[in-house]
């Protein structure tokens, strides 16, 4: 079992920034490939990132190349996500999930925590 508590969401302007994190706890938890996604009102919930345990893969959704980046401490069991130059249409609850898997499809993760709210205002 793997259990998953993002944290750092919140208000912000547009071109601004926030830094999510996902703390993972769990016997499997050690070796798990970690994702983000989103999910905006009445929209279906969407890849963000990805990153394998070692962290030398990472992949983005096109929306966000360039401004996220993902990133992890497994010393800490923690996944960061850092998202600068935010827009309007970044607002979402973003989830993050773990599976054995780095790939882009909800199927592939195993594990989800609740989410943190991100807006962004205009």
């Amino acid at each position: 079992q793997v259990q998953l508590v993002e944290s750092g969401g919140g208000l912000v302007q547009a071109g601004g920034s926030l830094r999510l994190s996902c703390a993972a706890s769990g016997r499997t938890a050690v070796g798990a490939v970690v994702g983000w996604f989103r999910q905006a009102p009445g929209k279906e919930r969407e890849f963000v990132a990805t990153i394998t345990h070692s962290g030398s893969y990472t992949n983005y959704a096109d929306s966000v190349k360039g401004r996220f980046t993902i990133s992890r401490d497994n010393a800490k069991n923690t996944v960061y996500l850092q998202m600068n130059s935010l827009k309007p249409e970044d607002t979402a609850v973003y989830y993050c999930a773990a599976g054995w898997s780095a790939g882009r499809t909800r199927q592939e993760y195993n594990y989800w925590g609740r989410g943190t709210q991100v807006a962004v205002s205009s």
